[in-house]
Order: C-alpha cells, then sequence, then structure tokens
C-alpha cells in the first residue's frame, strides 16, 4: 500500500515547504483565529519524541503584565548580547531585527516537562537531552504547520531561561525551551532574513556533511 504522501507533487511542495519556512520577526498585528492556533498545536503533539514521552508543554502568554516583563527581559538581554560585537559587526548586529514581541498577536512559551510520568524512562537513561531534543522537534513541527496556513513564527532566543521561568510562574517541573512569537508576517521570502541583511549565508551540504 502506498501512502497518500509518496507523491512526485507532494515531495515539491515539502520542499517548497522547508525552502519558505522562515523565522519571521516583522508581524502584522491582525489576530489569528483561535481555531487556528489549536490546529498548530494539534499538529505540533504529533512530533515524535523519545519513548513516546510527549515532554511538550505550551503555555499561551495572554497576560498584558507578563508580556511586557517578557519584552524587558529581550531588550535587557539583547543589550547584553550587542557588547560581544565591534566595529562593523556591532553596527550590523544592532540594525538587525531580532523580534516582534509588540506586534505578534500570539505569545506562546514552549517548555519541557522535566520528568515525565510517560514513555517510562525508554530512552533517555543513556540521553536525557533527548526530553528536550523532543520539544524542539514538537516546535519546527508547529513551525511548517503554521508556515502552510500563511502564519510566521519567531523564536526569541535572547531572553534567559530562569527569568523567563519566573515571569511565567512555571511548575517546579517545567523547564523553558522556546518563546515563541506567532502572527501574520509582513511578507514571505525564500531568503532568510539574515542572509538578506549580511550577517550570515547559508552554507552548503559540503560544509555539513563528512566521513569517516
Amino acid at each position: 500500500m502506498t501512502a497518500p504522501f509518496e507523491t512526485e507533487a507532494f515531495a515539491a511542495g515539502f520542499d517548497a515547504l522547508l525552502r519558505w519556512r522562515r523565522d519571521v520577526r516583522r508581524f502584522r498585528t491582525d489576530p489569528v483565529p483561535p481555531a487556528l492556533v489549536t490546529r498548530l498545536l494539534e499538529a505540533a503533539i504529533l512530533a515524535p519524541s523519545v519513548g513516546l514521552s510527549q515532554p511538550w508543554r505550551f503555555l499561551r502568554v495572554e497576560s498584558a503584565g507578563r508580556r511586557a516583563a517578557i519584552r524587558d527581559e529581550f531588550e535587557a538581554c539583547n543589550i547584553e548580547a550587542a557588547a560581544i560585537y565591534a566595529d562593523a559587526r556591532a553596527a550590523r548586529y544592532r540594525a538587525l531585527k531580532l523580534e516582534g514581541l509588540a506586534e505578534a498577536p500570539i505569545h506562546l512559551a514552549v517548555c519541557m516537562e522535566s520528568d515525565p510520568e510517560t514513555g517510562h524512562g525508554l530512552g533517555r537513561q543513556t540521553q536525557p537531552e533527548t526530553l528536550r531534543d523532543s520539544v524542539v522537534c514538537a516546535i519546527h513541527t508547529l513551525w511548517l504547520a503554521a508556515r502552510i496556513e500563511g502564519l510566521g513564527v519567531g523564536w526569541i532566543s535572547i531572553l534567559r531561561p530562569p527569568i523567563v521561568e519566573g515571569i511565567l510562574d512555571l511548575p517546579p517541573s517545567w523547564r523553558f525551551v522556546a518563546y515563541l512569537a506567532i502572527g501574520w508576517p509582513q511578507a514571505s521570502a525564500e531568503e532568510p532574513e539574515l542572509a538578506r541583511q549580511g550577517w550570515e549565508s547559508r552554507r552548503g551540504l559540503e560544509a555539513c556533511v563528512e566521513a569517516r
């Protein structure tokens, strides 16, 4: 029996999806229908996880106070991050658009349950980091699902996890993994924004693969 996605048309569409999936920073402020957000989360939890543990936990950040605290934390961390660069690289860093927290209608914190009962410990005795890896798989799945719907997702990494965990009042067993801004992008392009702005260029396969 041939799976329904084993077609040339699907393969071409999937290749295009991977090329057009971009980390979005420039959002419109138009609201995102709640049913659409639910569809994205339903897709995300289909991601693979070690031992079928499904350690991901999603928190919709809707409080204006918490959103403001996250933005303040980003600003503080961004000032520190900029200080490691000098000269032209520093100027280029300051010119980058690194978040869309004020405009994105959806703020989503993605966390990891640090010792889930599900999965019964399978596969993570030797590599406990696979719990976090599983959460990242869910984030990537959500990213692709959002792109299909015309939505953009921005991963805001310039945040200190312990501070974010305090702002969001996370349960003791949850660990912060990612803060995502989700919304309708102002524009879409195949080329990564960091490449367009001269920060870095995409490396080819020859730079990433070797044999021993």
